[in-house]
């Protein structure tokens, strides 16, 4: 199938590639493709959206309808073009949001069904999905037949959402042996405020969020917030907002 490839300026000289199927509209009647739900995905990592590409191709009730790598760009792709589905990531190109993208998806076209795909266990996105209206929920594995099903019993009707964000470990514990207050304050350390502004961001006194950093502190071992907080980004426990980044 012959792919177009469409570069999209965006602010200064930072460029968006997207590229989607040339056939997507002239084939329908052709390959089964007139029943075939069409697939958006929103992803900036090229290997995970190759390998969504391979499997929705590899599979009769799917149609790959294109890719983009910014999420900011998903609302007026669904103008343009018939979707049914995307796969949406949360931390795309240029730092937009997949969440707030998928919220406003969600808003304009309510039928468009909307999974969220990531590897990140960032552990407040399960419930902004919930409340975006997002339709199903799945943390990355490569795993073909996993997410393949997750896309089926989607398009049936079902909301699938994991229990809860995946187990990892940090220092001497792990993220989900912290309350949720505790988390709440691990996202604001990683950002480098200090304890004053931290409570300010809160709603909390600054005496309350020195006990719940030694409390992290006490709980992974680490010696200094630093330290604590730079591991807990990097691996993705806690994940800054975008307004943060600007």
């Amino acid at each position: 199938m012959g792919e177009v490839i469409l570069t999209v300026s965006v602010k200064m000289n930072s460029k968006i590639t997207a590229v989607f199927d040339r056939d997507v509209q002239t084939e329908e009647t052709a390959g089964g493709y007139d029943m075939a739900y069409k697939v958006l995905i929103v992803e900036d990592q090229e290997m995970p959206r190759q390998l969504f590409e391979i499997f929705i191709k590899s599979s009769d009730a799917f149609q790959h309808a294109g890719s983009i790598a910014n999420a900011s760009l998903a609302l007026s792709v669904c103008r343009r073009t018939p979707i049914d589905l995307i796969l949406m990531d949360v931390m795309t190109e240029l730092g937009h949001d997949g969440l707030e993208a998928a919220a406003e998806i969600k808003k304009a076209f309510p039928k468009i069904k909307v999974i969220i795909v990531t590897s990140m266990p960032e552990y407040s996105w399960l419930e902004r999905a919930r409340k975006a209206g997002v339709d199903s929920f799945w943390y990355k594995d490569g795993n073909k037949q996993d997410i393949l099903q997750v896309m089926e019993r989607t398009m049936a009707g079902e909301r699938i959402y994991p229990d809860e964000t995946p187990l990892v470990h940090i220092g001497n514990s792990n993220n989900h042996e912290f309350t949720d207050r505790e988390l709440d304050i691990l996202r604001e350390l990683i950002t480098g405020d200090s304890n004053k502004e931290i409570g300010e961001n809160l709603n909390i006194s600054a005496n309350t969020v020195k006990y719940h950093v030694q409390n992290l502190l006490d709980k992974t071992g680490f010696r200094t917030r630093t330290e604590l907080a730079a591991e807990a980004r990097s691996l993705g426990i806690v994940v800054q907002k975008r307004n943060e980044f600007q």
